[in-house]
């Protein structure tokens, strides 16, 4: 089974006609301006002539930097600017993003080379298995006020601007209105203020101390929710939901 597919830069062949190589898990594919028979060659003064290698493992693959003198930086297009660096005669690193974009200097030019790494595996539960279930690290309801509060927050930062200024709350109530008429800045506020006890960013009501305040407290709700994946692009459909009854 294939689980790496590269794309070769544009550089000599229409963007429609481009061949892919297909890798299975185990196979490698050498590039550069002259490489062995089978490999990508890119017919580029500034490329190396044996400029690099992928390797393709079972969900995941690793690159090689074979050049002297150049970095190559492997992009996330979905990342929002994230990237890794692989520096000059690096060899196997390995790549963690599902789609990638090596970016190759050349002699002014900067040549994207694509990969996709589109298989995944999962672990299948068993059945049968004593024991409690373990409980989730994060429990969202994602039909709840607060959740679409959350949504919100994070919005500018899920459509591609990762430094994005986050929204004031009252940028946050105008946002919600189609789906909450009654949205004001004291019910967003509280949600905001529930979210934080929730997701333990600080203590709940029922501790002995208060505690010290929370500072950046969107920023700090944004960020943990963006880093483990508690509100993603496809959830952003709650924000533009019809009016309904929800429960807090």
């Amino acid at each position: 089974m294939y689980s790496i597919i590269v794309v070769p830069p544009p550089t000599t062949e229409d963007e429609r006609t481009r061949t892919q190589f297909r890798l299975a898990p185990g196979e490698r594919l050498p590039f550069g301006r002259s490489v062995p028979e089978g490999g990508l060659l890119i017919g580029h003064d500034g490329v190396s002539r044996r400029a690099g290698e992928i390797t393709a493992h079972g969900v995941f693959w690793t690159l090689s930097n074979l050049s002297a003198h150049q970095t190559y930086v492997v992009e996330n297009p979905e990342g929002a600017g994230e990237h890794i660096k692989v520096a000059p005669g690096r060899l196997d690193a390995p790549v963690p993003f599902e789609f990638s974009r090596i970016v190759l200097p050349a002699a002014g030019d900067l040549l994207p080379l694509e990969v996709w790494a589109p298989r995944h595996d999962y672990l299948r539960a068993e059945d049968g298995t004593d024991g409690e279930p373990t409980a989730p690290a994060f429990s969202v309801d994602r039909t709840k006020r607060y959740f679409a509060v959350l949504a919100a927050l994070c919005e500018p930062r899920l459509r591609g601007t990762p430094h994005a200024p986050l929204p004031t709350v009252e940028q946050v109530v105008e946002r919600l209105r189609p789906g909450w008429p009654a949205a004001s800045r004291t019910s967003v506020q509280w949600n905001i203020d529930y979210l934080a006890v929730k997701l333990r960013l600080k203590p709940g009501p029922e501790t002995a101390e208060a505690g010290t305040r929370l500072n950046g407290k969107k920023e700090s709700l944004v960020a943990m929710a963006l880093r483990f994946d508690l509100v993603r692009e496809d959830d952003l459909v709650v924000l533009s939901a019809p009016p309904r009854r929800v429960i807090r």
